[in-house]
């Protein structure tokens, strides 16, 4: 009877060494490094499209918007992942001098895909709620025109949607206001995927 084999388990400071020299994005959790799946082209253009808007809009101002490649550091629980867009504001901080691990997000955006979207919106979310910097949490659908936008009220995350090209959503701690036929610019669904789903009640995650 076979074992099933051990996965070696890595310090951060391993982790960050050796992604500092990778090909490929990889996010380090309880000491396990997990390669990250590639994007498609509807995910790319749609983070592309919105992290092209937002950065016009803070041109001048204390803000900085960063595309996939900008890690982030949840330094509560220890992980390190790459969200698609991030948004950082006002005293930036970085963990070392390389500036290339933010612990200082404003504003987080993921991309849902089939393989990360049960992800994003639980386990991952809770890492990112317990960012005291995070102030905006956006899931992007990119089968649909969707957006579902989390906003910390306290202790508490309310949730709204918004689901048509004429709609837009107001990040309210960046001042951006954002157009959803902006982030679906050149997007392409399969038809009868781009119908809006109907409005939800507002919720609140604690």
């Amino acid at each position: 009877m076979s074992s099933a084999a051990v996965q070696p388990r890595y310090t951060s400071d391993q982790y960050l060494a050796l992604e500092r020299k990778a090909d490929y994005k990889s996010e380090y959790i309880n000491g396990h490094i997990v390669a990250m799946a590639g994007a498609s082209r509807q995910h790319n253009l749609i983070a592309s499209n919105l992290c092209r808007e937002v950065s016009q809009q803070l041109r001048g101002r204390p803000c900085e918007a960063y595309i996939s490649d900008m890690r982030v550091k949840v330094s509560h629980t220890g992980l390190y992942t790459y969200p698609d867009v991030v948004i950082a504001c006002g005293e930036i901080q970085f963990e070392d001098t390389e500036t290339d691990t933010l612990l200082t997000p404003t504003v987080i955006v993921e991309v849902l895909s089939p393989s990360t979207e049960a992800y994003d919106r639980g386990e991952k979310f809770a890492h990112y709620r317990r960012l005291a910097s995070l102030q905006d949490y956006l899931l992007v659908a990119q089968d649909k025109v969707r957006i579902e936008h989390y906003v910390r009220q306290g202790d508490q995350w309310i949730l709204s949607e918004v689901n048509g090209l004429n709609d837009t959503l107001h990040l309210a701690a960046v001042d951006c206001t954002i157009a959803l036929q902006d982030v679906y610019d050149k997007v392409q669904f399969v038809e009868g995927d781009a119908s809006p789903s109907p409005d939800p009640d507002p919720e609140s995650v604690g």
